[in-house]
């Protein structure tokens, strides 16, 4: 019998044992080596434990200077990581980019602006309560998405802001062995702004190697009145051309929702609105609404993830989907919009990956 390797961690593996290492790098233990976490003398906690000394958390947490990109993990493999937790006290979350490499490809599988891959796009603190992400009291981030490698792991952080940000992080791991069968965990952002009259939305394409779809994130800016959730999303898996294997019927049910996210549309004994939700697999945590005066727009934070129905391919995959409204008049006609939308696009795969297309500079990627 195979020994246990510790991946794939859940409630029906919690009492299995395993001869895998438990680590954990954090500001306290910038390595994760064992027996050295609680040993700095030097650190943002120090003028705070100046009485009391090593061990007294000195060091909870770094600085990282305008411009700076910091290397938060550099982790020698086989392994896993199975949790990341970082809070930071700029909410110009746009402006500091998430970075992971896996083994030793020169370029990142994982670029993504820090609020974004936590389902937080717009700036302003949502709560998530999902399985693979949560978005806790505090501005906390966790993801729990499981991310094996073989030979070595680095995350970094690129702080594009003008000015210094103070980062709290703990990322928990485990060394083990990992299966010849596991795959490399992949998340790529994209941001149109706005969206070209009549063209449809590209989540991702350009992907080639063998894997498997497991979520989205969208921060949606809406430019019109009017309701904006018509559009189908589609996904070309493996050679489709012109036509996908899998068409979605409409923005909102792809979310796992309807008619609008609003129960007032089909029942007028329930309140009327978009309506937050957060659960599991699906959620539309955020809605950000004018204020009568300056914030004029309508925005929208929702999530999808495909754990249970990971949409697999074998060769390459494409996903897109449209932005779709009614126009205002009797015969009920379709309106593409030109919306200010962004996405992340979370896959496992083979290695090596093709580099992702240039994320842009600061100002395209500034939420206003």
């Amino acid at each position: 019998m195979t020994p246990f390797s510790g991946l794939g961690m859940d409630m029906g593996t919690l009492s299995r044992l395993s001869h895998a290492r438990t680590r954990s790098i954090s500001p306290e233990n910038f390595t994760g080596e064992k027996g050295r976490g609680g040993m700095a003398t030097e650190g943002t906690g120090a003028i705070h434990a100046r009485e009391l000394g090593q061990g007294w958390k000195v060091s909870p947490s770094i600085d990282i200077a305008a411009g700076e990109t910091r290397i938060l993990a550099d982790i020698a493999g086989p392994g896993a990581i199975q949790q990341l937790w970082m809070v930071t006290n700029s909410q110009k979350w746009r402006s500091l980019i998430l970075r992971i490499y896996w083994d030793e490809q020169e370029h990142p599988s994982v670029e993504v602006p820090l609020g974004d891959f936590f389902a937080n796009g717009w700036g302003i603190y949502a709560h998530v309560n999902s399985l693979p992400v949560c978005v806790n009291p505090g501005r906390a981030f966790n993801c729990y998405w499981e991310m094996p490698f073989r030979e070595r792991c680095c995350i970094t952080l690129e702080n594009r802001d003008g000015e210094p940000a103070t980062l709290y992080y703990q990322f928990n791991y485990t060394l083990t062995d990992v299966p010849p069968d596991a795959a490399y965990f992949h998340a790529q952002f994209r941001r149109t702004n706005p969206l070209p009259n009549g063209e449809v939305y590209t989540i991702l394409d350009g992907i080639s190697g063998q894997g498997h779809y497991v979520g989205t994130y969208m921060a949606w800016g809406v430019n019109n009145n009017g309701w904006w959730g018509e559009g189908e999303i589609k996904f070309f898996i493996d050679g489709d051309d012109p036509f996908p294997t899998i068409c979605g019927t409409g923005t909102e049910d792809y979310f796992c929702g309807g008619y609008n996210f609003d129960p007032g549309s089909i029942d007028p004994r329930k309140a009327g609105g978009y309506t937050e939700y957060s659960t599991a697999y699906a959620g539309m945590p955020q809605v950000i609404r004018p204020d009568g005066l300056y914030n004029a727009q309508q925005r929208f934070g929702l999530y999808r993830w495909h754990i249970t129905d990971p949409v697999r391919f074998e060769i390459d995959l494409a996903v897109t989907i449209q932005a779709l409204g009614w126009r205002i008049e009797k015969n009920r006609r379709y309106l593409p919009l030109q919306d200010d939308i962004a996405s992340v696009a979370y896959w496992y795969q083979t290695l090596p990956t093709a580099p992702f297309p240039p994320l842009g500079d600061r100002d395209a990627l500034d939420v206003i």
